[in-house]
């Protein structure tokens, strides 16, 4: 299944995300080595086709990651309140010589993979050194918030992953956690106010009920160790 080009995410006031459009939904999990350090994403499930769902994002759900209707049982507050001032307001250019990274901080949501290698922003220093070129930018793609992204010398255009659209619900074992809605290939994005956020290769949306920057993941669900209690898997 390919999501259709009418695709959309419509964040509910104090409820669901409302998901349109025949999007893929999976879940993915952050696999670490050795050094306590993630270094690629690997799919665990593929959820079964649906043209439209809605997604919980209490994280009280008890039939996760969809929606059961709990939001209202619990009196949810799901008021959004993130900057939306576009990406290339806040973000900090850091040049390299062959590759240079934008980095954008209030958006991480410790997901880690940028600590891979000695740090992403030393690759890009070293950028014209062996492999380190390619590694930048392989780490800063698996980066799910977008935090993180790498642009051509000189010219400026990035160099981004060739998702398609589609939702990763999103594990990190190694930390005993899970995490965000992890949303790729630019799927429009909808408030509950008819608002529409900056289209993006790749975002990160709460699913804890607990962020401060509704409707994106700010890293709360690893400080209070969030478990979602899927069993669709």
């Amino acid at each position: 299944m390919a999501a259709r080009k009418d695709a959309r995410i419509k964040v509910t006031k104090d409820g669901p995300y409302i998901v349109t459009g025949n999007v893929p939904l999976i879940k993915e999990a952050a696999i670490r080595g050795k050094d306590g350090v993630p270094y690629e994403w690997r799919k665990l499930h593929e959820y079964e086709e649906r043209g439209t769902y809605s997604l919980c994002r209490c994280g009280r759900s008890g039939d996760a990651p969809y929606c059961d209707g709990t939001h209202t049982k619990i009196g949810f507050d799901g008021t959004e309140t993130a900057d939306m001032k576009l990406y290339k307001e806040r973000s900090k250019l850091i040049e390299g010589p062959t590759v240079d990274l934008v980095d954008t901080t209030d958006l991480c949501v410790g997901a880690q993979f940028c600590h891979r290698a000695g740090g992403v922003w030393k690759l890009v220093a070293h950028s014209d050194e062996g492999n380190k070129r390619d590694l930048a930018i392989e780490i800063s793609g698996n980066c799910p918030a977008g935090r993180l992204e790498t642009c051509e010398k000189g010219s400026g255009e990035k160099v981004e992953p060739p998702f398609e659209m589609s939702i990763s619900v999103t594990e990190d074992p190694g930390r005993k956690a899970s995490g965000p809605l992890w949303v790729k290939g630019g799927i429009p994005i909808e408030s509950a106010e008819g608002i529409m956020y900056e289209p993006r290769n790749r975002v990160t949306l709460c699913r804890c009920g607990r962020s401060f920057k509704m409707p994106y993941c700010d890293g709360t669900h690893l400080r209070t160790g969030f478990k979602d209690g899927d069993k669709h898997i």
